[in-house]
């Protein structure tokens, strides 16, 4: 039976749901209040929100004048947020008004704000202060500003892409600047996210990442404007995700490995009672995904999974179909349409397939960047025109791409490279782990040893020792880690990726020295 679910065409965000006029409608009048505050071609509009209908039709409206709107991890602390500010130059910052509360104090002067309820479904999901749900002083209620805007009727101008902030794992994040692209550029640009995204015309499509993360703000954005329905989630529940893929018969999706793990951990009772025959394109990125665990995937949902692998600087550089995945497992598919790659050794010359080299890409057909107020950054990712994200790997005879590890995560060991993707790929193939880093931490021996924190399931007791079996059984006895604890609580994005400075530099400051 058909469910009234299943045939709305909109946007939804938990019970709340508009059609496409209707975001159309509030997007203009945002963008014509924006225009009165002075917002030009080519200026900055923060972001702060969590997945809401909002930060669609406040990133449409940006995009309508020409200008920059900047996502903003929510996760930040209060000073990080106010560096975003000002490094950006931001004129206006619109967020969830629980966001703004602990802002009081580190706005830069002259920036307008505008503050967003925050909605049912959010509320549902976090712990938030019922004192911090009101607008806060100093700002403007989005919705009581809205009725007094009206609609943005000016000519149709470039849109830049957003600039999105790199994660900041050494010093402050730099804002990744493109130029709004040409005609050409836009239309090749366009054709490579068909390909990767796998976005139709009236797509029904299922947002469980965050939208300040570049790619699911990318896929969001593009997915909104297909006239089919766009799913968003505030935050990734396994069982609750199943169902909106049931309920709106949801055919494409861009996921993390990470949530892959959880949900093939659900009981396999509660996995085959809902129904994902309608998915068409899932496609995922941002982490390493377990080779196990995709062929698990392919096996419950059919050869439906695809990969991508790039960065906010580069863009998507390869791209592996479900087939690719089960005959090379490990790899992150071949070279994309329109991209070079090349796998440069520590001598900095360019390395023959089967040797593994950090690696650097282009997209001639991409429109340039910059790091916003750090040109000069830029030059230190470039060789030649090739730009590169600081991951290693290697291409092999057939023209697969594997990717190794990231170069300043890799572990060097008595002089041996160690890469800890592989070992946390074997971790969470052990039952009952249900999360896991692994790093170097210092050794007076070996110089480097390796660390592994396992984060059980919920109700799971592991042991160290039966860790440790399980890896020897799978790795080369140098690779499993001399160090294992059992923790909790690891500090993971929403996008997927791990925060290791935080677990990793405690020891390197106990021993006086940082990596």
């Amino acid at each position: 039976m058909t469910s009234a679910s299943s045939l709305f065409n909109g946007i939804v965000s938990g019970a709340r749901r508009r059609t496409h006029p209707e975001v159309a409608a509030r997007s203009a009048r945002i963008a014509g209040g924006l225009q009165k505050l002075g917002v030009k071609p080519g200026d900055c509009v923060c972001i702060l929100m969590r997945n809401d209908l909002a930060f669609i039709e406040a990133a449409y409206a940006v995009m309508t004048l020409g200008a920059y709107a900047v996502p903003v991890n929510w996760h930040f602390r209060p000073d990080e947020i106010a560096y975003i500010l000002g490094d950006s130059g931001a004129r206006v910052l619109i967020g969830h008004a629980d966001l703004l509360h602990p802002l009081e104090g580190h706005i830069p002067s002259g920036v307008t704000v505008l503050s967003v309820p925050t909605p049912p479904e959010i509320l549902a999901t976090y712990r938030i202060d019922p004192d911090h749900l009101p607008a806060p002083k100093g700002a403007r209620d989005l919705d009581r500003w809205l009725r007094d805007q009206p609609p943005y009727e000016g000519p149709a101008l470039p849109q830049p892409q957003n600039m999105i902030y790199t994660s900041g794992t050494t010093g402050h994040p730099k804002g990744v600047r493109r130029n709004a692209p040409t005609p050409e550029e836009a239309a090749a640009s366009e054709r490579m996210r068909a390909l990767i995204y796998g976005l139709k015309p009236n797509a029904r499509a299922l947002l469980p990442g965050p939208l300040y993360h570049s790619a699911p703000n990318s896929f969001g954005l593009r997915a909104g404007r297909l006239g089919g329905a766009l799913v968003l989630m505030p935050r990734f529940d396994p069982e609750a995700f199943l169902k909106l893929v049931q309920d709106y018969r949801i055919d494409t999706i861009f996921m993390v490995p990470t949530m892959f793990v959880r949900l093939m951990k659900l009981p396999e009772e509660v996995r085959k009672s809902y129904d994902v025959s309608s998915l068409r394109h899932v496609i995922h990125a941002a982490a390493p995904c377990p080779a196990d665990v995709k062929r698990a995937m392919i096996d419950w949902w059919g050869p439906v999974i695809h990969e991508f692998y790039g960065s906010t600087e580069s863009g998507a550089v390869t791209f592996a179909t479900p087939e690719d995945a089960l005959r090379k497992p490990g790899t992150v598919g071949r070279i994309a349409p329109g991209a070079e790659l090349r796998f440069i050794g520590d001598d900095g010359r360019e390395l023959p397939p089967g040797e593994i080299g950090e690696i650097y890409s282009r997209i001639a057909s991409n429109p340039d960047f910059t790091y916003h107020n750090k040109s000069g950054k830029r030059a230190e990712i470039d060789r030649g025109g090739f730009i590169t994200s600081g991951d290693v790997g290697y291409i092999d005879a057939d023209g697969y791409v594997f990717i190794c590890d990231r170069k300043r995560d890799m572990v060097i060991s008595g002089g041996v490279n160690i890469y800890p993707a592989e070992i946390e790929a074997a971790l969470l193939a052990i039952p009952g782990v249900h999360d896991c880093a692994v790093f170097g931490i210092p050794d007076a021996e070996f110089g480097e040893a390796l660390m592994g924190i396992v984060e059980p399931q919920p109700g799971v007791t592991l042991d160290v020792a039966s860790i440790r079996a399980d890896l020897g059984k799978v790795l080369a006895g140098y690779k499993v880690p001399r160090h294992i604890e059992i923790g909790g609580n690891l500090p993971r994005e929403d996008s997927g990726k791990i925060f290791k400075r935080k677990l990793r530099d405690p020891y390197w400051h106990q021993a006086g020295r940082r990596i």
